[in-house]
């Protein structure tokens, strides 16, 4: 997780721990993928490895490459989504006790913490022809950065976007990106969130922040909106 973190920031800060942290990562993928070659499972990876060695479909580098954003993306995101998640529902007390009250209400919850309280904030591209956008001319070449957390706040898509409706039913947020490139992780980060969410409310009656609201702080990178640490009071 350490190096993950590094991996991602763009922290002054962290500049220097940088090639530590890809060298970790590069042995770390090098060693995972010699092991899963030498004894294949029913697994992902596993898969990848074979589309590699028979199918002549991946390079070595692009195996190592799939492998890496499969290993951080399949983590960081969820990670970060679920103490997003209930700090939202934190600083609405009314839903969170509505949510306590009615467990079968948790996917659709999830849904709109999702949208409300997204764990990717944006995403850098690169503009491949001239294009017209509210406006404003961005020109070939030139890059963007594209950010889904204002997308779904949009109020053109969303009625009282500002708003957690924990009932919201048409709730076609992009937390999960769109088109081709639609997370392929997007069921299993849904199930995770909601077993994790639905958990943590059945066993912790009361929870609360240890710290005040205005001690969190943020990690700084401009893909992961995440806290650097979220403490909490639980009772029961």
């Amino acid at each position: 997780m350490r190096y993950s973190h590094l991996f991602l920031s763009t922290d002054p800060a962290d500049q220097a721990k940088l090639p530590e942290a890809l060298d970790f990562m590069h042995r770390y993928i090098a060693d995972l993928v010699a092991a899963k070659a030498a004894a294949p499972a029913d697994d992902l990876l596993s898969e990848l490895i074979t589309a590699r060695d028979e199918g002549d479909r991946l390079d070595d580098a692009e195996l190592h490459s799939m492998a890496l954003l499969l290993l951080m993306s399949g983590f960081e995101t969820t990670a970060s989504f679920i103490p997003n998640a209930l700090l939202a529902l934190l600083d609405h007390p009314d839903r969170l006790a509505a949510l306590r009250a009615d467990p079968d209400l948790v996917p659709t919850a999830v849904e709109e913490l999702l949208r409300y309280a997204s764990t990717s904030a944006s995403l850098a591209r690169y503009a491949t022809e001239d294009v017209t956008l509210g406006g404003v001319t961005i020109r070939r070449g030139e890059a963007v950065v594209v950010s889904w957390a204002a997308a779904n706040r949009d109020p053109r898509r969303f009625p009282d976007p500002d708003t957690l409706d924990l009932h919201r039913t048409d709730n076609r947020h992009i937390a999960f990106a769109h088109g081709i490139h639609h997370c392929l992780g997007a069921p299993l980060a849904r199930l995770e969130s909601q077993i994790a969410i639905g958990s943590l409310l059945a066993r912790c009656p009361t929870i609360r922040l240890a710290v005040p609201r205005t001690d969190l702080a943020y990690r700084i990178t401009p893909n992961v909106r995440a806290v650097t640490s979220f403490p909490v009071v639980c009772s029961n």
